[in-house]
Formats: structure tokens, sequence, C-alpha cells
């Protein structure tokens, strides 16, 4: 099973950058990790612009989780056991979308095969992208029984 992490932009910011790479490190252990970043948009661009380069980067077999504020807000728990369906279906490769700072295209959308939501809060996306790397290293250290979850 692999995991892709598909965003706009890059981690400019070095702290948050830090947090990234380390539990990009520690996720590492039970799941290929691959991330794709997409240059930011033009101010000219529209949100439809930059879903087509995202569309362009999702392979077609690939199960896509799009972070989106209209997605399911799940607990840490909850999101281990949805790690675990995913390790027991044949789907070989999870795609995690966070769009840019407009959302998400329409067609983005469309392709989703799941909603999620971090937090009924609102996040900058190098937050984002941290909360996203820390749970699912914790939905892992729930399903392998790690104190870190605690």
């Amino acid at each position: 099973m692999k995991f892709r992490f598909v965003w706009i932009g890059k981690t400019k910011d070095k702290n948050w950058k830090a947090l990234q790479e380390e539990y990009l490190k520690r996720l590492s252990h039970f799941v290929k990790c691959e991330i794709v970043e997409i240059r930011d948009s033009a101010k000219h661009e529209t949100s439809e612009i930059e879903g087509k380069r995202i569309l362009e980067m999702l392979n077609p077999k690939t199960f896509a989780v799009l972070l989106d504020v209209a997605g399911k807000p799940i607990s840490s728990h909850q999101l281990s056991a949805k790690i675990e369906n995913w390790q027991d279906s044949a789907t070989k490769e999870f795609t995690f979308i966070i769009g840019g700072y407009e959302g998400a295209s329409k067609e983005i959308r469309e392709r989703a095969d799941y909603l999620l939501s971090l937090s009924f809060l609102t996040f900058t996306h190098e937050m984002a992208r941290v909360v996203l790397l820390e749970q699912l290293y914790r939905g892992y250290s729930i399903l392998k029984g790690f104190p870190y979850q605690k």
C-alpha cells in the first residue's frame, strides 16, 4: 500500500517543514509515502485550472481522499479504523489532496472517493499538511498499539 500526498505549493516555513518531514519519516515506517507538490497558482488562475493540474497528477486507480471543509469530520480512532479497512482492501494507492487557498475545484470534488475534514477550524495549508501526516501516523500507532496515541 502507498500513500501519496498531492498539495499546492511548497512548505516554506522551516518549522512546519521540519514537522512535516518528521511525521512523514514516522509514517514511512508503516506505509510507503510520496509527496507531490504542485506549483502555486498565479493570481489570474482559477481553482479549475489548479484542479486540472491536480487531476493530471492522479493515477487513474488511486483512491482519492480530498481534505475539504465540507468533508466528514472523524476522530483519530475512526481514522485508524479507516486505515485498517484500506489495508484490507485491494486498493494499492491512496492519494490525499489538499487544494489551493480557494478550495478544490468541482472536478476534484467529483473525482474524490472520500471527503475528509480535519477540523471545524480553518488551518493554513502548511498546518493542514502537518496535521494530516500526524493523524495518519497516530492512526497507525493506534492500530499497532504503540503508546504514542495516549
